[in-house]
């Protein structure tokens, strides 16, 4: 599958809309992101309302995500991607992401933390997120917050057309075992089909959780 970093001036993409699958019985069918390049600002996706599953017996530590670090050391600050009329809201330009606020937290006992993130912008460039596409299983990607750090094996990269990313992936998952998602574009960019082709996923397995 084609992963090689997009050019430098092409629109951002990031990810929008398609339906969740894997839900227990009577779970509201949901909405998970694919592609959606602008010039700067964010894409939308809509996503599940609320998280599904059954916490632990045992407290455990939990945190919002405030910076996420890539395999090298690069950082990025993430803010809280809330839902406006049912769609998630990316944080404009290249340097941030978005961690979406109804899916799990960092040291949950179950579900996806999800962080979705710009490959790269007309305006400015290569993303962050553009890193994705050179990670490979095994490395690690840590997570920090209120003091607190979570770290996170990648276990699958999965390259997914836009408007399969649901059915191929489970991205959204709140049933799982806790672990990260990391959700960016990928493939050939073609404008006159709205962006790009494909979905990047990126999953990772919680190995570690720390005060």
């Amino acid at each position: 599958m084609p992963r090689a970093v997009p050019s430098a001036g092409t629109d951002g993409g990031t990810p929008s809309s398609v339906p969740v699958r894997g839900a227990p019985p009577g779970f509201e069918p949901a909405i998970v992101p694919t592609v959606t390049p602008t010039p700067e600002s964010a894409g939308t996706a809509s996503v599940p309302p609320a998280q599904i599953g059954t916490p632990a017996p045992t407290q455990r530590i939990r945190f919002v995500p405030t910076q996420v670090v890539l395999p090298g050391g690069a950082k990025a600050p993430v803010l809280p991607a809330t839902t406006v009329d049912g769609q998630l809201q990316v944080p404009e330009g290249t340097r941030r992401v978005g961690w979406w606020d109804g899916g799990a937290e960092a040291g949950d006992p179950y579900g996806s933390v999800v962080l979705a993130g710009h490959v790269d912008t007309k305006a400015e460039g290569i993303a962050y997120f553009a890193r994705l596409l050179r990670i490979t299983p095994g490395e690690v990607v840590v997570l920090r917050g209120s003091g607190h750090t979570a770290t996170y094996r990648v276990t699958s990269i999965v390259s997914v057309p836009k408007d399969a990313l649901a059915t191929r992936s489970g991205a959204f998952d709140q049933t799982t075992d806790h672990r990260l998602v990391l959700i960016t574009c990928t493939g050939a960019y073609d404008a006159s089909k709205g962006g790009y082709e494909e979905n990047l996923v990126v999953t990772a397995a919680a190995i570690g959780l720390a005060k």
